[in-house]
């Protein structure tokens, strides 16, 4: 099944950068772990039923779910504390203007487990280039896209702001020492 096309055939609006992402991170945990895992860490059957009624109305209907009595802790895993320290730095610099707290919740879940990807951020989310990630964060965390003063790669800049929070001077996302564009991300800043 194409996870990707079914989403967006019940997307509410297919060129929204958040729709995009989020259905880049669904189609992606589909796909990898199958329809009967929940796809997005830390949301439980409830939010992520919830989140496919609001921004894939319809979509819940046409894939084949299973995840009744399921709790989010399926997907924790080993990093499941790198990505609530994410969700928290992502909550603190939601716009309360952009939408609900339910949704900030979701698109900040989203955000963190694809933060785990082997890839630069916008290319875990599925996203078409970084045109698009940067337009979503504006648009959910402003206040935190703004302290991105020299464009630096997200992923990079997020585990940076936790390890500002931290005190750490040095810090690297995990991913960072086997991509390919490391020299320049790590060149002079």
């Amino acid at each position: 099944m194409d996870f990707h096309a079914t989403l967006m055939r019940h997307a509410v609006n297919p060129g929204d950068p958040t729709v995009l992402a989020l259905a880049g991170v669904l189609s992606g945990a589909f796909d990898q772990y199958g329809a009967h895992v929940l796809p997005i860490r830390g949301l439980d059957a409830s939010k992520t039923r919830w989140l496919l009624s609001h921004w894939f109305p319809g979509g819940d209907a046409a894939l084949p779910f299973a995840w009744e009595g399921m709790d989010g802790t399926s997907r924790r895993g080993s990093r499941y504390d790198e990505v609530e320290d994410l969700v928290t730095l992502f909550k603190d610099h939601a716009d309360p203007g952009a939408g609900t707290a339910e949704e900030a919740e979701c698109i900040a879940h989203a955000l963190a487990g694809a933060c785990l990807g082997a890839n630069h951020l916008w290319q875990d989310l599925q996203l078409p280039s970084r045109r698009e990630l940067s337009a979503l964060l504006g648009y959910w965390f402003p206040r935190l896209a703004a302290k991105n003063t020299h464009d630096m790669k997200w992923k990079k800049f997020f585990y940076k702001q936790l390890c500002e929070r931290e005190g750490l001077l040095v810090c690297k996302a995990p991913s960072c020492g086997v991509c390919s564009d490391y020299a320049h991300c790590f060149g002079p800043e």
